[in-house]
This record gives structure tokens, C-alpha cells and sequence, in this order.
């Protein structure tokens, strides 16, 4: 798995997933709140497999 988010993509996917999955715990229940889950795990491992299956890469690390 090579790292295909840049930085800064991975810390707004950390924040925005943070704030949808904590939406499971003040909001209404929702299954919704899982896919903060999903945005929080792709943004600490810096690799999305979407990205990967669409060949997009936003990470300007080196190759």
C-alpha cells in the first residue's frame, strides 16, 4: 500500500471524520456515523482504496 493522500487531505479527513462519527454519540444514531470511521482510518493510514482503484494520487511524497 503506497500512500496516495497528501497531508493535509489526511488531517481535514481526521477532523471531518472526528466530527461525523461523533455524531453517533450527541446526535441522532445513525449508521451515517460509520463512515467517519472509514474517513479517520483512510486518513491515518494515508492510503484510500478508491484512490487507488481510480489511479489518483494526491501526496507529493516522493515515489
Amino acid at each position: 500500500m503506497k500512500q496516495n493522500i497528501g497531508n493535509i487531505e489526511r488531517a481535514i479527513r481526521i477532523v471531518a471524520g472526528l466530527a461525523i462519527a461523533s455524531l453517533a454519540f450527541v446526535g441522532p444514531a445513525s449508521p451515517w456515523a460509520l463512515l467517519g470511521l472509514v474517513l479517520v482510518v483512510t486518513g491515518i493510514l494515508g492510503w484510500c482504496p478508491p484512490y487507488a482503484l481510480l489511479g489518483i494520487n494526491t501526496c507529493k511524497c516522493k515515489s
